[in-house]
């Protein structure tokens, strides 16, 4: 017997998803661009989950792969990315280190410069809630920035306001650049050999059709 509670709704993730859709209808005025962002760690080592074929009765042999002691190169990359709804185009940076509240303003900052570029005005960000996304130093940051812009608004000066949107816990589903990443590790598997780790970021750049830029710093290792 099925129990009632299997078919109550989850309220707040269906105020979030409402949420997240009005702000992608109100993208759609000029201006205004929608950006589903998140992060990902590209493996040397690990492999992604594969389908091959192979002749019957011959045996697909895989190779395991290892990191070399006398391997300077880290076993994984940290990557910031968003992925434009307006364009589809995805925006790349990769770390030295790992994803913490500075790089992520490092990395709002230089999204907010593309989007600039771009004649846009507004930049409505849609991404989960990792620490590093809704930490006191994030916000502080967001609600500075975008009282900056503003102000020089009024100077005559442009600049790109972020409205941010963040996801449902453990909603993944509803952020669109999820799958990119999942298709992108398949893409540029390399089963052989061990890549280097300036080799595994042109080939996802190359993949994503980005220009590889600077990486961003991780300026302080105790940061969250």
């Amino acid at each position: 017997m099925r129990k009632s509670w299997d078919y109550q709704p989850r309220p707040r993730l269906s105020e979030e998803k409402k949420r997240r859709d009005a702000l992608i209808a109100l993208a759609e005025r000029q201006g205004w661009v929608v950006g589903y962002q998140d992060e990902v760690w590209w493996s040397r080592v690990s492999q992604p989950n594969l389908h091959s074929w192979t002749e019957q009765g011959e045996p697909l042999r895989l190779q395991e792969l290892k990191k070399e002691k006398t391997d300077p190169d880290p076993k994984a990359l940290a990557c910031y990315g968003m992925l434009s709804a307006n364009t589809g185009r995805m925006y790349l940076r990769f770390v030295e280190g790992r994803p913490v509240s500075q790089v992520t303003t490092d990395f709002l900052e230089w999204l907010c410069e593309q989007a600039q570029a771009q004649s846009k005005r507004v930049l409505v960000l849609i991404w989960d809630n990792a620490s590093w996304h809704v930490s006191k130093q994030v916000k502080t940051w967001l609600r500075e920035h975008n009282q900056t812009v503003l102000q020089e608004a009024q100077t005559g000066k442009t600049g790109v306001r972020i409205i941010p949107c963040w996801l449902p816990i453990k909603s993944p589903w509803l952020n669109r650049i999820e799958p990119k990443w999942v298709h992108g590790k398949r893409a540029i598997v390399e089963p052989a050999r061990l890549l280097t780790a300036s080799e595994l970021r042109q080939r996802v750049s190359d993949y994503f059709g980005c220009e590889q830029v600077e990486l961003l710093q991780q300026k302080s290792r105790h940061s969250v």
